[in-house]
């Protein structure tokens, strides 16, 4: 079963631990993703992951790929240039039947977005209460259970922030690579580091490796090339800061939908580019994350 609060690993006796103190939320090992290949989108909060997770389910779907994105996030905001609303979640599909899932059909919490791509916000549990981790199991054990998976081609979760417990990480227990988007920042590093201490972490119990990383809003990425060199890690795409990409959301469609211009053509393409290397595959990278101070005294100026 799908536990509802976080607990020790150890009292499970399932799995070894993921690290010292590791607390969370175990998600069910029967229920499995099929055939798709799983991303999870990763990154410092505001850094555009939700952007980047559309657009690049867009790009997918434009591959002639079936395209199923989880939003996981309370905000329930992961999807809304794909469906032009925001769509109810999965906490509140549950909540209007008295939490029977037997009850819910796929239309009331899998809606159609742009191209074709399924779309689900997965919610959360009010603030300060619950885990989730809850919430991303029973997504997708309903998405199992309603046969969405079988046909899918690919899997977006778009995960809220940094990652700080549990909760936070269970996509990674689902995924086969995991992204992460940064800006040529201290801050956006900085939780970039802890992100692939996270995954690291995960792969020793699950198929999860780290795919790559993402350059997003920065016209540089020397910071970031720096930060990539001294941990192992590489650069597979770079999304520079231009104002098509505000004005896309601002008019609530994703960036394939905005008027040609080059500004929007080249952001296109550049999608489309990372859609088709995802999708053909990349070895995965061994990343090595640094101590606070370490990335403290390795960026900036002198």
């Amino acid at each position: 079963m799908i536990t509802t609060t976080a607990v020790p690993v150890t009292a499970i006796g399932k799995r070894p631990p993921d690290g010292q103190g590791s607390v969370q939320v175990h998600q069910d090992p029967k229920v499995d993703m099929g055939r798709a290949k799983v991303f999870a989108v990763y990154g410092k909060g505001g850094i555009g992951k939700s952007t980047t997770s559309s657009n690049l389910s867009v790009a997918f779907s434009k591959l002639g790929k079936r395209v199923l994105q989880i939003g996981c996030d309370p905000k329930h905001d992961s999807t809304f240039t794909l469906t032009k609303r925001l769509v109810p979640t999965v906490i509140d599909s549950l909540e209007a039947v008295d939490f029977h899932p037997e009850e819910l059909r796929t239309e009331d919490f899998v809606y159609e977005g742009y191209n074709g791509v399924m779309c689900v916000e997965a919610g959360g549990p009010p603030a300060g209460t619950g885990c989730g981790g809850y919430v991303v199991g029973q997504t997708v054990r309903l998405l199992k259970e309603h046969h969405l998976l079988e046909d899918t081609d690919v899997v977006i979760f778009d995960v809220l922030g940094d990652v700080v417990c549990g909760g936070f990480a269970a996509p990674l227990q689902h995924a086969d690579r995991a992204l992460i988007i940064t800006a040529n920042d201290f801050d956006s590093i900085f939780a970039m580091n802890r992100i692939v201490g996270a995954i690291k972490a995960k792969s020793k119990n699950y198929n999860v490796r780290l795919g790559g990383v993402i350059a997003n809003r920065s016209a540089d990425t020397d910071e970031i090339d720096r930060f990539n060199l001294r941990t192992g890690l590489q650069k597979i795409a770079h999304f520079k800061d231009v104002d098509a990409i505000r004005r896309s959301r601002l008019k609530k469609s994703t960036l394939f939908e905005m008027e040609s211009c080059p500004e929007v053509d080249e952001v296109q393409a550049e999608y489309m580019r990372l859609a088709a290397t995802l999708w053909a595959g990349m070895d995965p990278m061994i990343g090595e994350c640094l101590k606070d101070r370490e990335i403290f005294d390795l960026l900036g100026f002198d």
